[in-house]
């Protein structure tokens, strides 16, 4: 299953376990472990007093009493110390060890916060570069559906090089789409020159502009359009189940590098005529490393195109024709920019 960037906040979160970034003495603090105890309850306290502490890395868990998930899985991250400590190792042990307990207890869905990003001052970006990294290889061999939980914009840090090139490209083709005021003009002329009275609908056409209603059945008033019918072009179910044989890949492989969850793609390959979200059929050109050209035609076939008008399709743009197939990346780069992420 999938591995989700939410912005919210993780007290909120209706999942099977929440992760807590704790402290080693699990008796709560400040940030995070603070807001998710003072959500939880007195409860949560005095089984937190139980288990005896915890190690940095280590996963231990508890009921969620008053918080909207059923339990909350403890780990205590990392203090940042330059870098050369080993934090990297043990900030990467603490999701997989959280992951592997919400599996041995049979969780469907976990939600994390970007652990040690706080008060123990791991830089965000490195952070978020260990999370998502980890989660990945973890839901490469597991099915989980996990949330990455951020509370805001600022808990979240893009590579300042690439945020200003996506930046200069989002820039070069909106404009493009957008830098001809006469056009502008004329369909605002046209739109005016049409404008409806205040109950009819824009440009509403009379009733004496429609012809009467053939009395003759479909077929017979156009009698070469059942024959066009049975000649439909490729649908995008299986233009996407040819080309993930093509690649080599298998159906898991396909699906977990699209970020979509083993339910969905069964029902896709189920339907001949499903008709996927523009998300789902971007995640899967993603996951197939489509060119352009073949990316589009993969939208075509859900009735969907790139476009020049949309900042989330320009990204994806930028990446692919840069040869750049990481969803996670992509999606990083559709966070910071405030868009709808790939995948599901």
């Amino acid at each position: 299953m999938p591995l989700i960037i939410v912005r919210n906040d993780i007290t909120h979160m209706q999942v099977d376990a929440i992760v807590n970034a704790a402290n080693p003495s699990l008796l709560g603090g400040g940030g995070v472990d603070g807001a998710i105890h003072r959500a939880a309850g007195p409860g949560l306290l005095a089984e937190c007093r139980t288990l005896g502490g915890c190690r940095v890395g280590e996963a231990k868990l508890t009921g969620g009493y008053n918080l909207p998930s059923r339990y909350v899985i403890h780990t205590v991250g990392p203090v940042w110390q330059g870098g050369s400590r080993g934090e990297a190792q043990a900030l990467a042990a603490c999701y997989r060890n959280a992951l592997q307990l919400a599996i041995a207890r049979g969780f469907e869905t976990v939600a994390f916060p970007l652990i040690s990003a706080g008060v123990y001052g791991y830089p965000r970006a490195e952070a978020f570069q260990v999370a998502t990294g980890t989660i990945q290889a973890f839901l490469q061999q597991q099915e989980l559906h996990v949330y990455l939980v951020l509370f805001d914009r600022d808990s979240f840090v893009i590579g300042a090089q690439r945020y200003r090139d996506i930046a200069a490209y989002i820039d070069d083709c909106y404009a493009g789409a957008h830098s001809d005021p006469r056009a502008q003009q004329r369909r605002r002329a046209a739109l005016l020159e049409c404008a409806p009275a205040e109950s009819a609908p824009l440009c509403a056409p009379s009733a004496a502009s429609f012809p009467a209603a053939a009395a003759e059945p479909p077929a017979a008033a156009y009698p070469g359009l059942r024959a066009a019918l049975r000649r439909l072009d490729e649908s995008f179910t299986q233009m996407l189940l040819r080309k993930i044989d093509e690649s080599g890949m298998t159906d898991a492989q396909c699906y977990k590098r699209a970020n979509i969850s083993r339910k969905l793609f069964s029902k896709i390959r189920s339907d001949p005529h499903y008709r996927p979200s523009k998300p789902t059929a971007l995640a899967f050109a993603i996951a197939l490393q489509l060119p352009l050209e073949e990316t589009r035609s993969l939208l075509a076939k859900a009735g969907f195109a790139l476009s020049h008008a949309s900042v989330a399709d320009i990204i994806v743009e930028y990446f692919i024709s840069h040869g750049n197939y990481d969803i996670l990346q992509i999606n990083e780069a559709l966070f910071a920019f405030d868009q709808s992420l790939l995948g599901c």
